[in-house]
């Protein structure tokens, strides 16, 4: 017994021991890649020195491997980009261009401003779109020392009739449909005939009474020049549903519903309401400039009637004390009324602004606007009580995007999100709920509470270069005296 409680003691002592180094590789993993990751940084600063197109006459390249080597593909020229060189010592890396013209057996070097970072063993290919193209994807980046390694997945096109590069950073939407049997836990791929919706993101589906699905908004971008995307926001409908009722056959229809519908938007969220309708809440209107983004955020209502193909904008009545209290009078509120689901209309919305200071001093300003309680063709009381009730704002969600949302039993459940303040992005984890058979008043049951907000702001420039620094040994001589053959002056 007591021989083999030891090698028991003896196993677990090991099983820990490997456990810890293991801990401890991946650690030093991590910092590796780290370091690598501020080497290269460092080194694309380097790069961005650049500002002009030049070519230079020059001797052969100096001896490389895993480099690429592609033909021109309209001129008698061979193009050799990147690859790598060990010394014995050290190891280095390139981003080079040089071009060999055949006939005059002759080298160019052709310095192109904001390059692909230094690389090796990635793979080029040229086709002859836009007066010729060369298309570079991954490679590797080695440390000096030779014993560090970062490999990378980006994607980069050279146009050979402007000598200029662009990084491509990929996007790919789709519009296929699947479908998952509960009974047989497998998975079918549909083909619907008809026209559906175009490839895209963010866009909420929903059930009908009938059995089909509707397909609503979105989001995609696509590249309109170098180094710029343009986003479009879909406001589109679709119903996907069975053809002649074979649940193996589908086929699409684009809608073109009535009624009051939402402004365009995306991040808004969904969830069945009572009667078979789609419930729809809040999202951002994104503006999208070349160098700027700015976002609109909402907080109202809209409703889908898939029976009628009808939108309903979601309007709050007020609480019924407030309602007793203004009957008499006919007149209608200034600033007109719009349709609510009901039928009935309301007063102008209004926009009620708070501060809230957060734990590391940051001001965060919420706008909300709030439909204003009361109903069309219903009047204020004019003693001072009852217009200072009627002007104050009901409690309820503050604009966002992303939200969570649920309904039982007729109420609807509204949790979290996040809104913008300038830079900063505020997630929210409050919790409100609205009646939607009443449609009165929301009622807050958790209230937001900014002081648990953590907020990072980047780090300094200065951390980072010592970080740099620190990763290639800090000889600032020896990368002077090897800069051409390193690449760092490229």
């Amino acid at each position: 017994m007591g021989k083999k409680g030891k090698k028991e003691k003896k196993g677990r002592g090991a099983e820990k021991t490997a456990a810890k180094m293991e801990k401890k590789v991946s650690k030093r993993s991590r910092k590796e890649e780290e370091d690598l990751e501020a080497l290269i940084a460092h080194f694309q600063t380097l790069d961005a020195k650049r500002t002009q197109i030049v070519e230079t006459p020059c001797p052969p390249p100096s001896p490389r491997l895993n480099a690429s080597l592609s033909v021109h593909p309209e001129k008698d020229e061979l193009i050799l980009f990147g690859g790598e060189y060990f010394n014995g010592q050290k190891t280095f890396l390139y981003n080079e261009l040089y071009v060999y013209n055949i006939r005059k057996d002759a080298w160019t070097k052709v310095d192109i401003p904001s390059p692909p970072p230094r690389r090796c063993a990635h793979q080029a290919v040229v086709v002859p779109q836009g007066g010729g193209q060369l298309w570079v994807f991954g490679g590797e980046f080695a440390s000096p020392s030779g014993e560090q390694f970062y490999h990378y997945k980006d994607l980069w096109v050279l146009h050979l009739a402007t000598k200029t590069w662009e990084q491509v950073k990929d996007y790919i939407y789709y519009n296929d449909v699947y479908a998952f049997n509960l009974d047989t836990f497998t998975w079918s791929k549909l083909s619907p005939s008809g026209t559906g919706p175009t490839p895209r993101s963010g866009c909420q589906m929903s059930v009908t009474p009938q059995g089909g699905i509707v397909i609503y908004g979105g989001y995609s971008k696509q590249r309109v020049k170098k180094d710029v995307d343009k986003g479009t926001r879909h406001s589109d409908m679709f119903l996907l549903k069975p053809e002649d009722g074979r649940e193996d056959k589908w086929v699409w229809t684009r809608m073109n519903p009535s009624g009051v519908k939402p402004t365009p938007r995306s991040g808004f969220s969904v969830a069945m309401a009572p009667n078979h309708q789609t419930l729809f809440f809040g999202g951002v209107c994104d503006e999208e400039e070349e160098e700027s983004l700015a976002g609109e955020f909402f907080n109202d209502l809209y409703f889908y009637d898939a029976t009628r193909n009808r939108w309903f904008e979601g309007q709050l009545k007020g609480p019924k004390s407030e309602k007793k209290r203004r009957r008499g009078r006919r007149e209608e509120p200034e600033g007109g009324s719009k349709l609510a689901c009901g039928g009935a209309g309301t007063q102008a919305p209004v926009e009620v602004v708070k501060e809230l200071v957060t734990e590391d001093g940051t001001v965060v300003t919420i706008k909300q606007v709030l439909s204003a309680p009361g109903s069309a063709g219903q009047p204020q009381s004019e003693d001072e009580d009852s217009l200072e009730e009627a002007g104050s704002p009901t409690p309820g969600p503050c604009p966002r995007s992303n939200a969570m949302l649920a309904v039982k039993h007729g109420v609807l459940y509204v949790y979290g999100g996040m809104f913008e303040a300038g830079d900063r992005q505020v997630t929210l984890s409050d919790l409100h709920c609205l009646d939607l058979h009443r449609m009165e008043a929301w009622k807050t049951l958790v209230e937001m509470d900014p002081e648990t907000q953590e907020w990072l702001e980047e780090t300094d420039s200065e951390e980072d270069s010592e970080e740099v620094e620190g990763a290639e040994g800090g000889d600032e001589d020896e990368n002077e005296d090897s800069g051409e053959e390193s690449g760092a002056e490229d």
